[in-house]
């Protein structure tokens, strides 16, 4: 049995579990026992969303992908992409759910046979920042809690003429079909337009809005508006709000001018065009967001995301790693209808 044998046993344990919700088939071949703690947590949630959306399992499909391995003498450690589909059938129509699970997985060897002995993830759904954003009314900024930013970087035309061009003052309606196309298309790839953030969530949702025809808010600082303008050189031009999940949830509801938005009370109120922010430890500090692309028969979110790159997945996020009994949301309705 080759180190490769036991890593293929684990996709398809893995797709078996992930299908069923049950993780007894993976501790048959995961010797990690926090994964398979965490993991049986995680299955025990999805179960009860499950049944309480009416969802039936159907099948799986998972594909393993090798990015870099390493030999050395306590075994193998491999880096894997594991591209995963879920069907499942719910209010008499089938559907699907794609994910991609980036994996950090040590194989030892026992004898004559391999064990996968760690699991870890290469992606986190938290923001690593652990920085609280503030709104200042007075001032008209979004900056880390006790910083004023005073950068005043040049606009850079190439990049931006790339992506689109900052349409002129007028009213303009918020196209959600378009955006929701942009999200379908990129969501498990980087479009080379955009800076690649390690974290990308709340970048792939602002590139989602600006698809829609949301008109950047273009100050030149960091801690202002909402804009975009490239790299020079070694510097990153972009605001906050742009690519940090707590400053993009605190900007659009407060915004008065082009992209705008209202807080609503609960994810039933939202449709495709709209997004979600997560706050996985229910402390004030939002760490993720989603964009909402379909709903499911209930009339519920189903969205897309970057970093764990994810199509049409429940909203509550339930069965992420990251979530927390003490996890809160925030649910945008993004303006259809906004000052250019």
């Amino acid at each position: 049995m080759s180190w490769k044998t036991a890593l293929y046993d684990y996709l398809h344990a893995r797709n078996t579990a992930e299908t069923e919700a049950s993780a007894g088939v993976l501790a048959n071949v995961v010797e990690d026992e926090r994964f398979n703690r965490e993991t049986d947590a995680r299955y025990r949630r999805l179960i009860e969303s499950r049944k309480e959306r009416g969802v039936k399992a159907l099948r799986g499909e998972m594909r393993l992908k090798l990015q870099h391995v390493r030999e050395h003498e306590e075994g193998v450690t491999a880096d894997v992409e594991c591209g995963r589909q879920f069907f499942y059938e719910q209010g008499g129509r089938e559907r699907k759910e794609c994910i991609v699970i980036r994996e950090r997985v040590g194989l030892i060897r026992k004898g004559s046979r391999w064990r996968i002995a760690q699991i870890s993830a290469r992606e986190s759904e938290r923001e690593k920042t652990k920085q609280p954003y503030s709104w200042l009314a007075e001032e008209g900024i979004y900056t880390p809690e006790g910083e004023i930013s005073s950068s005043q970087p040049y606009l850079n035309y190439s990049i931006l003429n790339h992506v689109g061009t900052y349409p002129e003052t007028r009213k303009k309606l918020y196209d959600r079909a378009r955006a929701v196309k942009y999200a379908d298309t990129w969501w498990n790839g980087y479009n080379p337009a955009f800076i690649e953030f390690e974290v990308d969530c709340t970048s792939y949702v602002s590139q989602c809005l600006f698809a829609g025809g949301s008109p950047m808010n273009y100050t030149g600082k960091r801690g202002a508006g909402w804009w975009y303008s490239g790299k020079q050189g070694s510097r990153e031009l972009w605001s906050y709000s742009w690519a940090v999940a707590q400053a993009l949830q605190l900007y659009v509801p407060a915004s008065r001018r082009g992209l705008t938005g209202t807080l609503v009370s609960s994810a039933a109120e939202l449709r495709p065009g709209d997004f979600i922010s997560y706050d996985w430890d229910g402390d004030g500090r939002f760490q993720h967001n989603t964009f909402v692309t379909a709903l499911d028969a209930g009339g519920m979110p189903l969205v897309n995301a970057h970093t764990v790159s994810s199509k049409h997945r429940y909203w509550d996020y339930k069965d992420s790693y990251a979530w927390t009994d003490k996890t809160r949301y925030a649910f945008v309705r993004v303006s259809d209808e906004m000052d250019g």
